[in-house]
């Protein structure tokens, strides 16, 4: 079975870098970013007395 040069490895690794960049580049810039909501909610803070 033949081997393949070095250069060709180089070259698949190249090709794979780039779609690796170019795949995960689309995905992050197509998603599309959540507004956040104006109203606010309040936080209910249950405090408790410690008695020992």
């Amino acid at each position: 079975m033949p081997q393949m040069a070095p250069l060709l490895w180089l070259n698949l690794m190249v090709m794979f870098l780039i779609g690796y960049f170019l795949f995960y580049s689309m995905t992050y810039f197509i998603k599309i970013p959540i507004k956040p909501s104006k109203s606010k909610s309040s936080i209910k803070i249950m405090q408790k007395n410690w008695t020992w």
